[in-house]
């Protein structure tokens, strides 16, 4: 649990002390990571909403049981974002993350595995966010 708190915390301080940087120079991939990371942490709250209105109409009807299939398919999106910031904290420490600390080669083999599964865990929520309110329009 302490753990997962100190992820949670330390993608919380690497989205708010990151420096201007100059319009023409590149993101590192470790910055790349962490910038899709910050663009879908903040639709965690979007998620949480969703499953709480599709809780409430969740029924044996044929409806109610789509409800039930995207309000799971939410909580499994939040699920995986919780994993992979565990997973992540367990691999880079604060230093790798925030300040551009050289990565050896075993690890800059994980951030390549890490970018991809980030790039993944964004489409898991976008399009489970997307789904759940398509479903509550109808």
């Amino acid at each position: 649990m302490k753990k997962t708190l100190l992820v949670i915390l330390l993608c919380a301080v690497a989205s708010g002390c990151k420096q201007e940087k100059k319009a023409d120079d590149n993101p590192t991939q470790m910055e790349t990571v962490m910038m899709i990371h910050d663009e879908v942490m903040p639709k965690m709250g979007t998620l949480s909403k969703l499953v709480g209105e599709l809780k409430a109409k969740v029924d044996t009807t044929a409806m109610g049981m789509k409800y039930e299939a995207s309000m799971k398919e939410l909580q499994g999106a939040n699920m995986a974002m919780m994993d992979w910031m565990r997973g992540f904290g367990d691999r880079f420490d604060s230093d790798e993350i925030l300040n551009g600390k050289a990565l050896s080669s075993e690890k800059q083999v994980w951030l390549n595995e890490e970018e991809k599964k980030v790039k993944a865990l964004k489409e898991q929520i976008n399009s489970s966010i997307e789904k759940a309110e398509a479903l509550l329009k109808e």
